[in-house]
């Protein structure tokens, strides 16, 4: 927007709104709240399990007993979702992934203790196969190539389980052609009409998913790379294609994956579409802040607020954050 001629020094002096706490906060064009957080949570088999992920300092993986705590924490602090991410153990993984579609899988029993003891909080559930296979690439693989239709059926089985379980949402994170429609209509052919998908519609094959990879136990599985389905970072008209086609298909929502290096894809998509458009504050994103601030390099508050707050400036309705909890609790305060 063009400056007016009529607002110029001195007689205008943008200071004057900075000068106080109280007219900062009257005039700030955005807002980060507790209800903007969704939370990842990494879940493991046995019970009063907590065990770190040591590249993602203050995350654990939780057994279901212990998710439980962590749901009901998040609930009360105004947390309005939680985003679910199975940690499968290595003799369950095959190359078919037949362990995501188990109505009985870890992932299916935290959804139905999640409904059945936290209730009022949303369950956002993964729909991919990187969890599940041993090869640890997001579809199934023939011939040193992810085939994409047969992945597509394979991903609707799961996500069909998982609303079978109980999940509010589904998420296909798999970057596969033709997922989308494809399991909105087994969903409505399964009459599961309110099940939202938010679709993965813009996720980047990037370096930033190291720590992730740790916490599920996969990245020493991967054969070859994800980049044949995860985008290229040097495209930006490729990540709207991907929106409108999700959407198209059916698609409630979107995510753009990362955020910070991505910033200007958040913008453009909430610009160009207009559709409830989340950011994911990646496992990478999250470990360096954390490592900056070891080192004594940055304060952790203050960079944590302000990286959260520039995915709002940019568009995004809402966070995945593995720092929910911890964020909620500075905006209490």
């Amino acid at each position: 927007m063009p400056v007016s001629s009529a607002r110029c020094f001195p007689r205008t002096r943008l200071r004057r709104n900075r000068a106080d706490e109280w007219s900062r906060r009257l005039v700030a064009e955005h807002r980060l709240d507790s209800s903007d957080l969704i939370w990842p949570l990494f879940v493991v088999e046995g019970a009063g399990q907590r065990l770190p992920v040591v590249s993602m300092p203050g995350v654990d993986r939780l057994s279901v007993d212990c998710l439980l705590e962590a749901a009901a924490e998040a609930r009360g602090l105004g947390i309005p979702a939680l985003a679910l991410f199975p940690v499968v153990p290595r003799e369950r993984k095959t190359p078919e992934a037949g362990e995501a579609c188990d109505p009985g899988n870890l992932i299916c029993r935290a959804v139905r203790a999640l409904k059945r003891e936290v209730p009022g909080i949303g369950v956002i559930c993964d729909v991919a196969l990187d969890p599940y296979t041993s090869h640890g690439h997001d579809g199934l693989l023939r011939e040193g190539r992810i085939v994409n239709d047969e992945t597509v059926a394979v991903l609707a089985r799961q996500a069909l389980t998982l609303a079978d379980a109980g999940a509010d949402v589904v998420a296909p994170s798999d970057m596969m052609d033709g997922r989308v429609g494809t399991i909105r209509d087994a969903l409505d052919d399964a009459g599961h009409h309110g099940v939202r998908i938010c679709a993965y519609a813009a996720k980047y094959a990037s370096a930033f998913y190291g720590p992730f990879r740790d916490a599920l136990d996969t990245g020493g599985l991967l054969k070859g790379d994800k980049r044949t389905y995860q985008m290229d970072p040097a495209n930006a008209g490729e990540a709207l294609a991907e929106v409108a086609l999700d959407l198209e298909e059916g698609a409630d929502s979107v995510i753009v994956k990362p955020g910070l290096p991505y910033l200007d894809i958040i913008r453009r998509v909430k610009d160009g579409f207009g559709v409830p458009t989340f950011a994911y504050h990646v496992s990478g994103e999250y470990a360096m802040l954390k490592a900056a601030v070891a080192n004594g390099w940055l304060d952790n508050d203050r960079a944590l607020l302000e990286t959260l707050l520039s995915f709002k400036r940019a568009g995004a309705d809402a966070i995945l954050t593995y720092a929910a909890v911890e964020v909620a609790r500075l905006l209490q305060r």
